[in-house]
């Protein structure tokens, strides 16, 4: 998967940020900024690497991406994954300290 927005956490914003996935885990993980940081989050447990939550983007009033991710994952034309703990109450029983969203566009282009 191509997470083509900015991803901030903790002041790092991960951009263009590569994750192949296999087996449920992610397994070849690469960004072209903050590299380092991504690979450090997503080690952080056994957890970290596998994925919490997807959602679809549809809120069609956001039209770009403004840094904020609890706003962008909602972006018209956008999925986003979170990768870490996931949430109970949707039956996801995955652990983790981590709950991390990263968002790619889904517009042609």
């Amino acid at each position: 998967m191509f997470f083509d927005n900015h991803c901030v956490d903790q002041g790092h914003a991960v951009r263009n940020a590569r994750i192949v996935m296999e087996n449920g885990r992610a397994t070849d993980v690469s960004a072209e900024e903050v590299e380092d940081f991504l690979i450090s989050m997503l080690d952080q447990d056994e957890g970290a690497r596998r994925i919490g939550e997807v959602a679809f983007g549809t809120n069609r009033a956001i039209s770009q991406p403004s840094g904020q991710i609890l706003y962008d994952e909602k972006m018209a034309g956008s999925v986003h994954l979170a990768f870490g703990a996931g949430y109970p109450e949707t039956g996801n029983v995955n652990k983790s300290a981590l709950h991390w969203n990263l968002i790619a566009s889904l517009v042609a282009g």
